[in-house]
């Protein structure tokens, strides 16, 4: 099926949302999107860009000025959280010179895909707050601003709270997985190198990572506990808080902790995937569809991977429709194992019985001293799939 002139709406100006606007409007779609910022800013923090992630971006032609205002990660190390002994490193190189791992600063990476989307002739429009969608042919989008959108076929890339969600799928309540996490973006005092270092300790873990240059770290904190916490990416908490809350790591974790002028805070909540992600001329992308834990660091990636998926299916089928049904199709079984690897990856950071915690951190010592390799492609069906390929 020809996209050419094929009048589409996306929901969300996001990673997924601005993502999809360009795979589809450079298949010759008219796309705009629907932001309820009254601007085009990012909430401060990191992001992590796997191989399956960036080829994505190169097929749309933003390799290059991706590759730029990132870092290239070198490994992936875990380490005790007292000393931050190492107790294994994972080697990205060993993906290949071609599989670039990047670490970014959100805001960076919306300003290349917000440029690349409007260079592909996609309408932006912010401050429009959805409020409800209608799946007929035509598609409508309410806004709290009174206007209407009329599309053949409406993106929701609008994240955990999706109002399409609800449209197809009513309303689940999401289970609190007893964790609250916090992030912030501090200088890097220490040094840190190309990594991302996960410090494992008893019912906590940080994850640290070098964004901007080098002169910045992106930190995210987790602590297992049984307070309730809103399941927000703007609620904030006193830095003093966090440093208290991990004030048994290590000199270096603390250095960064030091160093917070701004600290997010939010729990932890586990949602399924969605049963429905398409109906009539409507369609669900990104954590509309399929929200996951951070513990894989694939949330945006996975929304990437929606997208060219998304773009293409429609493209490779004789309706809309089959468009739709193709796309979940295609995603359905990848994304769902995703999230259940996510959801299960905390435990091995969170160890906190001591005999269990020494035998299972030996385990791992052992094996990336002995099978480095084998360590490593225990991922290779989440890093070397690529969907442009598919």
């Amino acid at each position: 099926m020809s996209l050419l002139g094929l009048n589409i709406c996306v929901i969300g100006g996001g990673i997924g949302g601005l993502t999809a606007a360009i795979a589809l409007a450079q298949r010759g779609a008219q796309v705009e999107v629907l932001e309820q910022a009254p601007e085009m800013t990012e909430v401060g923090a990191g992001i992590q860009i796997s191989p399956n992630g960036m080829c994505v971006l190169r097929a749309l032609g933003l390799g290059d000025e991706i590759q730029n205002i990132g870092r290239r990660a070198q490994a992936v190390e875990l380490r005790d959280y007292r000393a931050s002994r190492l107790v294994t490193r994972l080697n990205l190189d060993r993906l290949g010179a071609d599989q670039q791992y990047l670490f970014l600063h959100r805001a960076d990476l919306i300003d290349v895909l917000g440029a690349a989307a409007r260079a592909a002739g996609v309408q932006i429009s912010l401050g429009q707050k959805v409020e409800a969608v209608s799946d007929g042919r035509p598609a409508v989008v309410s806004t709290t601003t009174g206007s209407q959108r009329k599309a053949d076929l409406i993106v929701a890339a609008d994240g955990l709270h999706s109002v399409a969600r609800k449209t197809l799928n009513g309303t689940l309540a999401p289970f609190f997985t007893r964790q609250v996490a916090w992030r912030t973006i501090v200088p890097n005092t220490i040094g840190h190198p190309d990594v991302a270092r996960v410090h494992m300790g008893p019912k906590q873990h940080v994850v640290s990572y070098p964004l901007r240059g080098g002169d910045m770290v992106n930190l995210v904190a987790v602590e297992e506990r049984g307070e309730w916490s809103e399941e927000s990416w703007v609620a904030q908490d006193d830095p003093e808080n966090l440093l208290s809350v991990f004030g048994g790591f290590s000199e270096d974790v603390k250095s960064l902790m030091c160093g917070a002028q701004a600290v997010g805070k939010w729990g932890l909540f586990r949602h399924p995937v969605a049963s429905r992600w398409h109906g009539g001329r409507l369609a669900l992308l990104g954590d509309a569809a399929h929200p996951t834990l951070p513990f894989m660091a694939q949330g945006a990636v996975m929304a990437i991977e929606d997208a060219w998926v998304l773009a293409a299916s429609l493209a490779e089928t004789d309706s809309i429709e089959a468009g739709l049904s193709a796309y979940q199709a295609k995603r359905h079984e990848r994304v769902s194992k995703i999230v259940e690897t996510a959801s299960k990856n905390a435990w091995r950071y969170h160890l906190s019985f001591p005999p269990l915690r020494f035998a299972a951190h030996s385990v791992m010592r052992l094996g990336g001293a002995m099978a480095p390799g084998k360590m490593m492609s225990q991922f290779d069906w989440i890093y070397r799939h690529d969907v442009t390929q598919d």
